[in-house]
């Protein structure tokens, strides 16, 4: 069976390393019960035939075959199709051959084209950011990191103490007072709020203190080993009291400001990771809502283009900074990335290129950053492009 590959934020780097030669690319939704299942591998040999047209007008001088084998191989891979996610995006050339699966359903497509197609991938790629969760009690440590589509528990480095005992040992306060040491008498972390009991103010605040001291031990060693090491954004699992308390002393600048307030010892993977989606979801709509705001900024100073043509020049001169693109519109026609001249064309999309995708990738090349707004999102422009220039 073919490898299924997870999509990641390489999976863009490894496609966009793909340019300047044929490449095939196949976007399709997929099914994981019957019978709609019966049907991909049918749906999917029509696109392969769309490919065999394209292919024929593009490229007639390589052998059918040599670029569409793999394609045709698929179709009767039955331990392939009972694997399948959501979606699938197949990639292949002369040279390569990969399938990442998506968690997420995608609209059919079939391209042939001298790179891979991205727009999809780009709309999904909020799904593939990844992230590290912080699980945090009073006397336990513990983290995760993961993604849209999966979430793992992690090891910590040898250096970061996982318990208060550990990160205090002889100097944590002696736990023989009467009470809860939490401070709280029931089950879990919280336990139940009517069945308070105080271990007196003295040694209370001792063990208080100790939390603290903990907690910037585990802050600190986080920030030191995990975080700055990653770079990855930080979402912190804690009781609010433990929140609070955290969050006071914290130094890291990757902590989110949203946070989980569940005790973290209830909580499975499956609910953790929901939790932490969404997190990510509006975090990653807040981003959104910054490169419109950008847009409006460049807007009124006159930095900004919203016609093809002009964002094309633009973007093959490295001068876009940043590229909103709609996600559904597709533009017949094709790019020349040596003078950004734009020609559009009426045809069908199966033997064209969609020029929006030619933005990307122009964009992508000098560094600049591309946003593809979902349908759920108006454009702030007619032309399914907006751009925001350097200068």
């Amino acid at each position: 069976m073919v490898n299924i590959q997870p999509f990641t934020p390489q999976t863009l780097s490894t496609l966009r390393a793909l340019a300047d030669r044929p490449n095939l690319s196949v976007y399709m939704p997929t099914h994981r019960t019957f019978p709609e299942r019966n049907q991909d591998p049918i749906r999917f040999k029509n696109l392969i035939k769309t490919l065999e047209g394209a292919v024929q007008q593009q490229y007639p001088q390589i052998a059918q075959e040599a670029l569409l084998g793999r394609f045709k191989a698929l179709v009767d891979d039955h331990d392939f199709w009972n694997a399948c996610p959501n979606g699938i995006a197949v990639f292949g050339g002369l040279e390569h051959f990969m399938v990442v699966g998506l968690q997420q359903s995608v609209q059919e497509v079939a391209i042939v084209n001298r790179h891979p197609y991205l727009k999809p991938l780009l709309r999904l790629a909020p799904m593939a950011d990844r992230y590290q969760v912080l699980c945090l009690s009073r006397n336990n440590v513990w983290m995760y990191e993961g993604s849209g589509q999966v979430l793992q528990d992690i090891q910590l480095p040898e250096a970061v103490p996982t318990t208060q005992n550990e990160a205090l040992g002889d100097q944590l306060t002696p736990r023989d007072q009467q009470g809860h040491p939490d401070g709280f008498s029931g089950g879990g972390e919280r336990g139940d709020p009517m069945m308070h009991e105080s271990g007196g103010g003295g040694k209370q605040d001792e063990i208080n203190l100790d939390r603290e001291r903990f907690f910037r031990i585990v802050d600190r060693k986080i920030t030191e080993l995990c975080s700055r090491v990653s770079g990855l954004p930080l979402i912190l699992v804690a009781l609010p009291e433990n929140q609070a308390v955290f969050r006071s002393l914290s130094h890291n600048p990757l902590l989110l400001v949203s946070g989980i307030d569940q005790d973290p010892a209830t909580l499975t993977p499956d609910t953790l990771r929901s939790l932490c989606g969404e997190i990510m979801r509006i975090r990653h709509d807040e981003k959104l809502n910054q490169s419109f705001d950008r847009y409006g900024v460049a807007v009124g100073q006159q930095q900004c283009g919203s016609e093809l043509a002009d964002i094309a020049h633009a973007a093959t001169e490295g001068r876009v900074a940043l590229l909103l693109v709609e996600a559904e519109r597709w533009v017949d026609g094709s790019l020349d990335p040596a003078n950004g001249e734009v020609v559009l064309q009426p045809q069908g999309q199966g033997a064209s290129e969609d020029v929006l995708d030619e933005l990307i990738l122009a964009v992508m090349q000098y560094g600049g950053e591309v946003v593809v707004v979902p349908p759920e999102r108006l454009m702030p422009t007619q032309t399914g492009a907006a751009a925001v220039y350097r200068y």
